[in-house]
């Protein structure tokens, strides 16, 4: 198989679909790996590197050329027309962009949407999601670390005692749990909420305290459990008592981090503008989910998608791809995804084989024979 990889051509996109980890692996298998000359720079891969590993330097034809073409983002409308009927693209398709889907199918591609793999066990080595979040989660916290004007830890000096910083996280999924970890190494005071009561033994095993909202009827104990690992829409009752005690602790707050998104729908509301006027001056809130709320917020309406905008005293930072900004590990993970995926689609001989009895398979199929599949 002819293994084609291009560079990203998405602004601020700086992350590669394959390492010269796995484009020796590939290569060993028998594969012809070919690099977009300069398609890992930005993630500090040389194009030496992919040679040494194996994989041939090319240009964004011969790499858009190839059998199989292994993306980070859906193949942008400049480059379909570069890929070959009947080629086959893996990669974050962004399985809800209906329009972008029918693209692909037009292009007669057979394509899958790494993002579409089911929660399970045996799909944990290639869910890009949580692979990619994990690092959101850390650089969120870093990022308000350096807009915070503070110290996050405890400190007890000679001109007198710092308080420790105190953090909300707001949504505990592997964005959230990983926040919470990396807060707690740099010493603050974390609280975090969520609507899945079973997140509450991870939250405290970290280190943080849990915000408890009691259920009070069966409607909204069924919807905190979720579906496949992810969090429902919670009753409106619920949510008005959550929004209130959540309000408690943000008046509190140093730092919010929100993680706060549901696929497929528009991320919650769960930081107002009444709230962010409540907060300290100099606080900081780093919405995760920009871009992906009401208006073009996120979890808080006065988040502006890839900006870092001062309201009420009170820095909000809506960077959108956080994980392009830890570009060298992220790219390393994920390429680690994709190559347990490919694992599933090519046989043997190396040649692309589509076992529909294969859940993931199934789930991550996005389109093929000119037609979009997903269910």
């Amino acid at each position: 198989m002819q293994i084609g990889v291009p560079t990203e051509t998405l602004v601020g996109e700086t992350r590669v679909a394959l390492t010269p980890e796995t484009a020796k692996k590939l290569k060993s298998q028998g594969h012809t790996v070919r690099v977009q000359a300069g398609a890992g720079l930005a993630a500090s891969v040389t194009d030496e590197a992919y040679v040494a590993a194996g994989a041939e330097i090319t240009d964004a034809a011969g790499a858009l050329g190839s059998d199989l073409v292994l993306k980070v983002r859906s193949p942008s409308a400049s480059e379909l027309p570069s890929l070959k009927p009947g080629a086959t693209v893996v990669g974050m398709l962004n399985p809800f962009d209906a329009e972008g889907l029918q693209q692909l199918a037009a292009a007669q591609l057979t394509s899958f949407a790494l993002e579409a793999a089911p929660r399970t066990t045996r799909a944990q080595s290639m869910d890009v999601l949580s692979s990619q979040a994990n690092i959101a989660g850390y650089k969120a916290v870093m990022m308000a670390a350096d807009k915070y004007q503070r110290f996050f830890p405890m400190l007890m000096t000679a001109a007198g005692t710092v308080k420790a910083a105190r953090v909300v996280i707001l949504g505990v999924g592997v964005a959230g749990l990983q926040a919470i970890a990396t807060a707690k190494r740099l010493g603050a005071v974390i609280e975090a909420s969520d609507v899945r009561p079973s997140v509450k033994e991870q939250v405290e095993s970290l280190g943080a305290k849990f915000i408890d909202v009691p259920y009070e009827t069966d409607e909204e104990k069924e919807a905190a459990v979720g579906v496949g690992g992810y969090a429902k829409p919670m009753p409106q009752s619920w949510l008005d008592r959550q929004k209130a005690e959540v309000a408690k602790r943000v008046a509190q707050a140093d730092v919010i981090i929100s993680t706060a998104l549901i696929p497929g729908r528009a991320a919650p509301t769960l930081i107002t503008a009444e709230m962010v006027q409540s907060m300290k001056p100099g606080s900081v809130i780093v919405d995760i989910a920009a871009g992906k709320g009401p208006n073009g917020g996120g979890n808080c309406p006065l988040s502006e998608a890839d900006k870092i905008v001062v309201k009420h005293g009170v820095t909000i930072i809506g960077e959108t791809n956080l994980p392009a900004l830890v570009a060298a590990d992220a790219s390393s993970l994920y390429a680690r995804n994709v190559l347990d995926f490919l694992k599933l689609v090519l046989n043997k001989e190396g040649a692309l084989h589509v076992d529909l009895e294969d859940d993931i398979v199934a789930a991550c199929l996005m389109t093929q024979g000119g037609a979009v599949r997903r269910k």
